[in-house]
């Protein structure tokens, strides 16, 4: 093990020993939040500082299979316990390496999705509908909740635009290199001669923003309208000024939200939703200046660049930035994510151990 490594982990050793110190206080139990940030801190490092209990046992292990190795009467016997003490030290050292990545702390948030119907007219509107029936499938199968914030249905069905607010544990973390183009190929309900078309919608994927730290938004940079939702007629939402529209001057975000039937609900939405996109902004910027010094999943941050191509008459899906192709193309449009989002997760683990071996 790396000397960085090893020291890092005696540190973190140290630090549980001193917060279950403190958490035995009670002075400090008395205080709330400085007792749920302990117990936080403590729930995170603790699995690390066991794992890393568990390498010093097996480092003790493949010690004493060494001294025994020196009677020659049991040098057979020690010598398969050292190999197998050390194959064990290398997986343990590996999943250690896994646990010390730098955390997204965005990981554990909510989310806003947006999809936004792109090329291909009418066909693009209900490709934009059935990814957000495949992201609500997969919110279900994940037991978190789906509301929609706005939409603007299609003329033929389906979503010119529309966001939903994603709420669950670990949310966030799974659905986060969902953002970018989504390009479907298929034969349309509407076409009579059965030839393959091709359309878009885009994906954009805002971890909730915190409102008391992570965007500070001046009232005077938003000018705030009023108007009366385009529902159905005779809706409430018609007789009343209750959409709201935001506009952020700084920035040129512009949010509309009118789904919900008081304007107070849709304002406190449309500035929910103001934060994550000014949040995701931030991040995105950030994102094209690391993508500019190395290969990154996420990429630039360009909402343009094509992530995945759904092609219905050969049942698979492609998912361009890691060159992984499913032939099972009902399942995932039903939700079933799972192995696209894990397959995701791994490769961007794997950069970022590749990062800390070029770093180290």
């Amino acid at each position: 093990m790396k000397a960085s490594m090893a020291a890092k982990l005696a540190s973190l050793d140290s630090r549980l020993r001193e917060i279950d110190s403190r958490l035995s206080d009670p002075q400090v139990v008395d205080d709330l939040d400085n007792f749920r940030k302990l117990s936080q801190e403590r729930s995170e490092i603790e699995p690390v500082v066991a794992l890393f209990n568990e390498h010093r046992r097996a480092e003790g292990d493949v010690a004493a299979a060494e001294d025994m190795a020196r009677d020659p009467k049991m040098r057979a016997f020690a010598e398969d316990e050292i190999k197998a003490g050390r194959e064990r030290l290398a997986a343990l050292e590996a999943d250690l390496q896994k646990l010390l990545l730098p955390r997204d702390p965005n990981d554990g948030r909510n989310l806003f999705l947006e999809i936004r119907a792109g090329t291909g007219g009418d066909e693009s509107a209900l490709f934009a509908g059935d990814l957000l029936r495949m992201y609500t499938r997969f919110a279900e199968r994940n037991r978190w909740q789906v509301e929609i914030v706005s939409e603007s249905l299609g003329e033929a069905g389906g979503y010119k635009e529309v966001i939903a607010r994603i709420v669950g544990d670990g949310a966030y973390s799974k659905l986060k290199f969902e953002s970018g183009g989504h390009r479907v190929q298929r034969v349309p309900a509407t076409e009579t001669q059965g030839r393959i078309h091709t359309s878009a919608a885009t994906v954009a994927v805002m971890p909730e923003a915190d409102d008391a730290s992570d965007v500070v938004i001046n009232p005077a940079d938003v000018r705030v309208d009023t108007f009366r939702a385009s529902g159905a007629g005779g809706q409430h939402v018609n007789k009343t000024d209750s959409a709201v529209r935001l506009t952020h001057a700084p920035t040129g975000i512009v949010v509309e939200c009118q789904d919900a039937r008081s304007q107070h609900k849709n304002r406190e939405q449309a500035w929910r939703v103001l934060a994550a996109r000014i949040k995701d902004k931030q991040t995105r910027e950030a994102a094209a200046k690391e993508a500019s010094e190395r290969k990154s999943l996420i990429g630039s941050g360009d909402r343009s660049d094509r992530i995945r191509t759904y092609n219905f008459p050969q049942g698979r899906v492609t998912d361009h930035r890691i060159n992984l192709t499913l032939h099972k193309i009902d399942a995932i449009m039903d939700g079933d994510l799972s192995e696209l989002t894990g397959a995701l997760s791994a490769e961007h683990q794997a950069e970022l151990l590749a990062g800390l071996a070029q770093g180290s």
